[in-house]
């Protein structure tokens, strides 16, 4: 039996929660957070024995194999190097970190201690994208030349989700003084990974990122709504291949929509999770001159979950973990210097 504690109790933990239930030989025993009836709260929800206020008394139980770190974005580093330390082995939500610095710190406690450690991009688990990679590593449409990749959201222009001018859940995330980094740091580190999982690694960037006026004076009560809304990318791979990557909260018709094509010198793939999770548009071999496409069924992919307690399981740390995650966080990073001195950013490898 795998014993997990969640930290966090806010909606994504549940998530993770109703996750782990769904495993065989796992357990999910305990769940921290500052906020105690709400812990104790979440607890009740999903059927968790113990609950704790401090971190430090959770870590220190030697039954407790691994952690779900689901705090918010600026909490992570601290709270997954305290749980380093007490040799478990981590999934982290994503952003892994809030600077690049901090995420290569993380990477390096986590290796040191040999424990698993992974972050949690979670569109890799649609089967989609991991087969456009195995096509695209594999060699089926030749070297890659250029790719574009999306991710839309609608909720500055649509209530389906709620009023983002009335709730802070969404008020906080358009404040950098409530610790947002905008859409870039919001989503972007979903659709860089996403653009680059199946090409390989980014190598350059110029970014322009853009916060639109929302309300009177960019205020909504204690709000300064300052962190970027649209973010648009220009990059370069590691093989040579050209990119564009777009993420905005403005995409009129777009609830949540991610979308990936790469093209190269023989064939090309896409990807539109909004259409199938589990479906890649090809057009190779034959098909390539007449430019028709067709429809591919993608084999089934195990949930970061599944992956994740695979890991503790067989010792062979699986992807994406925590290097990754500081990789993904080298680039954002990269852009907001790119779009703050209007200039491309080689990335640091």
């Amino acid at each position: 039996m795998i014993r997990i504690a969640i930290i966090g109790a806010g909606s994504m933990a549940g998530e993770h929660a109703k996750h782990y239930g769904r495993l065989e030989g796992v357990e999910v025993v305990a769940v921290c957070d500052r906020d105690f009836p709400k812990a104790q709260a979440f607890a009740e929800r999903h059927g968790i024995a113990d609950v704790y206020q401090s971190l430090d008394d959770m870590l220190a139980r030697d039954d407790i194999h691994a952690v779900s770190n689901v705090t918010p974005d600026g909490v992570h580093k601290a709270t997954s190097l305290a749980a380093i330390a007490a040799g478990k082995h981590i999934l982290c939500e994503k952003p892994l970190a809030t600077n690049a610095e901090d995420a290569h710190e993380m990477a390096a406690a986590a290796q040191a201690a040999n424990v698993i450690n992974m972050v949690n991009l979670s569109y890799r688990d649609a089967p989609a994208i991991q087969h456009a990679r195995a096509l695209v590593t594999g060699g089926a449409i030749g070297t890659v030349r250029h790719v574009d990749a999306s991710y839309r959201q609608s909720w500055l222009v649509s209530n389906a989700w709620g009023r983002w001018d009335e709730d802070s859940q969404w008020l906080w995330r358009l404040s950098e003084a409530h610790g947002s980094k905008g859409v870039l740091g919001d989503v972007g580190v979903h659709i860089v990974d996403f653009a680059s999982f199946p090409v390989g690694d980014i190598t350059r960037v110029n970014c322009e990122l853009t916060c639109f006026d929302k309300a009177p004076d960019n205020r909504i009560g204690d709000y300064v709504l300052d962190a970027n809304d649209t973010a648009l990318m220009r990059v370069r791979f590691a093989n040579g291949a050209m990119g564009t990557i777009q993420a905005t909260r403005w995409a009129t018709g777009h609830h949540n929509s991610l979308t990936l094509s790469v093209h190269g010198d023989k064939g090309a793939i896409r990807v539109d999770l909004d259409a199938s999770k589990d479906e890649v548009q090809v057009c190779l071999n034959d098909d390539v001159h007449p430019a028709r496409w067709s429809t591919v069924k993608a084999p089934p992919t195990p949930s970061i979950y599944q992956r994740f307690i695979e890991s503790i399981r067989t010792g062979e740390n699986d992807q994406p973990d925590f290097a990754r995650g500081a990789a993904i966080q080298t680039v954002l990073d990269a852009c907001f210097v790119s779009s703050l001195e209007d200039r491309s950013m080689a990335i640091a490898s």
